[in-house]
Formats: structure tokens, sequence, C-alpha cells
């Protein structure tokens, strides 16, 4: 792809910024050696294509809502506000629930938060993003909107192909949430994008109205994730490098000035070319595809937390946010990180993260 072109981008985000993150990840891990024993690949096969060494898988009855629920409880208590403070929850999804009511009602009915608006946003595994920009558009232009909580939550193992050694052993299940506040500094740049022309790249083919469910579409598998690898990879590795130059440049940023960026997690290998094509340091980039593999529109926001957890994003750093999805979608998201003080006396001292319960 040549002639990407952004279809959305704000710049200058009214001090909306990241004040509370969490994470749920699943109690369940496959490893490496179970997935190999089942598709018959050598010891060692899925780590040396992919880098991923283990996944979480969600329990029978944990759906995504479930997994939802408990990362945006996560921030809510890192946040250290009250849930009643909350007037707006966005849910990044493409394994909603149920076709509807969106998934994001059922989290906000299972945080007794009932009365403000709660929808889902789809743009696959960019979908964070998407969410990110609408809920910071409607608290700039609402000020009564004192803070927004958004969350990325996948279970993909629900809809892979579990024969197909290409995809299955890329991901995961989980969700990373964040509390979006007011403070001094925040998102300051936010470009979205599109290009519909590659939307077979990823693709769930039926189970929709162009191919209803039927007894043909579950005999062929329809309703099963499917992937064109190369191409995706191909996709990944030009659009990353293209939105780290953007958005440095309208920013008159350079790379070194960058203390943390946090990616989409497609595999750990595209990821080294990507940090590489774009003049990245080892340093520089946050990796959890490793220990949790591709968890979808959770892999920013579970990966953001995690960051924060081990300590790499300090007040005042420049953090970038880089996504790429099905669509083919794409974002990125610079922000000034909000320290502690600038996130008012109620922030809670510590990051929280759920594994292994959904509340």
């Amino acid at each position: 792809m040549t002639d990407c072109h952004p279809v959305a981008h704000r710049r200058d985000a009214s001090a909306v910024a990241i004040v509370g993150t969490g994470s749920y990840l699943p109690a369940t891990e496959v490893t490496n050696a179970q997935l190999e024993s089942r598709l018959n690949v050598p010891p060692g096969w899925i780590e040396e294509r992919t880098g991923v060494r283990a996944r979480r898988v969600a329990r029978e009855d944990e759906a995504t809502s479930d997994l939802a629920t408990a990362a945006g409880e996560a921030a809510v208590a890192d946040a250290g506000i009250d849930r009643r403070e909350i007037d707006l929850v966005v849910v990044a999804t493409s394994t909603p629930d149920q076709p509807l009511p969106a998934t994001a009602c059922t989290v906000q009915a299972n945080l007794g938060l009932a009365g403000c608006p709660a929808f889902d946003v789809d743009a696959v595994c960019t979908g964070f993003l998407y969410a990110l920009e609408v809920a910071r558009s409607m608290m700039t232009g609402n000020p009564s909107l004192r803070h927004a909580l958004v969350i990325g939550a996948d279970t993909y193992s629900r809809v892979l192909d579990h024969t197909d050694r290409r995809t299955s052993v890329l991901f995961g299940d989980g969700a990373g949430a964040v509390v979006l506040g007011r403070a001094p500094v925040g998102i300051t740049d936010l470009e979205l994008g599109a290009d519909g022309s590659m939307a077979d790249y990823v693709r769930i083919p039926a189970g929709g109205s162009r191919r209803p469910t039927s007894a043909d579409t579950l005999r062929s598998g329809g309703h099963l994730f499917r992937m064109e690898g190369r191409a995706v990879r191909l996709f990944a590795e030009q659009i990353f490098a293209d939105l780290v130059d953007r958005a440095l440049a309208r920013a008159r940023l350079d790379v070194g000035d960058l203390g943390l960026v946090v990616p989409h997690q497609a595999n750990v290998r595209i990821l080294e070319r990507c940090a590489g094509r774009a003049g990245l340091s080892p340093g520089q980039i946050a990796i959890t595809a490793d220990t949790y593999g591709n968890t979808g529109a959770a892999s920013v926001p579970v990966t953001l937390h995690q960051a924060v957890r081990d300590g790499r994003v300090r007040p005042r750093d420049k953090v970038l946010f880089v996504a790429f999805g099905g669509g083919m979608t794409w974002g990125s998201a610079l922000m000034t990180w909000a320290g502690r003080d600038d996130r008012g006396p109620g922030h809670a001292s510590r990051p929280t993260e759920l594994q292994g319960s959904t509340r």
C-alpha cells in the first residue's frame, strides 16, 4: 500500500487524558507445547515463526462482556474515582456477546452505571483507538462529561478454526481498559484511517446479513476467523512506520523523543520488523504478544496497563499508540502522559490488574 491517507485526524485534545488503566486476562493459559501437539508441528515451530509462547483462553462461562467488566472495574479502581463519575462507556470489540444489543450495555449494567451512554465500536484490532477517539471527541465537545470508560475486549478463542495452524496459534482472549478524565496534559494528536478495498484480508465470512446463519454456512466453517497472513504482514510493516513518521512530523518530534510506543500486538516477529523499520530501539516498544498472544482490540490497553504497572511510563513521557486491523483499519494516538498529581487527589497509587475472575 503506497497511498495510505488518514480519513480522520484530530489535534489538540483539550487535555483529555488517561487517568486510570486496568486489564483482565483469563486464568487458563494455553502453551505452545499444547498447541504443537494438537497441530502436529515440531517443538519450537510456533515461537520461531511468531514469537508467541503462550496465550490466555476464557472459560466456557466467560463472555466478552465478563472480560470487559473486570478490566473496567480495574481501571476505575486505578483512577481512584467513584464509578458513578463515569458518564460514558465505549467498548471496542469484534467478538461481542451477541449481535445485539451492544456488549457495552451489558458492561454498563454489570458496573451499575444505568443511564449513561453505552455503545460498541468495531474496527477489529484498531478498535480501541477508534473508541478512544470517539470518547475523547465527546468529552471535548461536552464539558459535562466527567469521565469516560473505554474498553478493548475480545474472545477470539470462540471464532478461531482450531485446525488452522496459521491463525489458531496467534490469538488469545483478554480485555484492557482506560478511564479518560481531564488533566493539564493528555492526548495531543490522533489519526484514524481505513481502506475497505482490503476488507477480505481479515474476515469472518458468515453470520451476517450477506450470508446469514444456515446449515451450509455452519458446515463450511463460514463462522470462523480467516486471515490472509502475508498480505496482513506487508500492510502492517508499511502502515506502522508511516503512522509513527506522521505522528512525529505533526508533533515536530524526533523518534528519540518517544518514551514508549504501545502497538497492537499482532505477533512478536511483525513487531520486531515494524520497530526496526520505524527506527525504534527495543527499549522504546512495549510487547506482550509473547505471553498473551494477539488479543485483538484488547492488545493496546492490555499492553499499556502492563507498561504502567512495570514502571515503564513516567509523568510527561511522550507515549504513542499504534494499531492496525481488519477492514483494513489503522490508527495512532500521541499523548503526554499525565502524572498522578495531574490526575487529582483521588487517583489511586497502584495500577490494578485482575486475573482469573470476572469480578
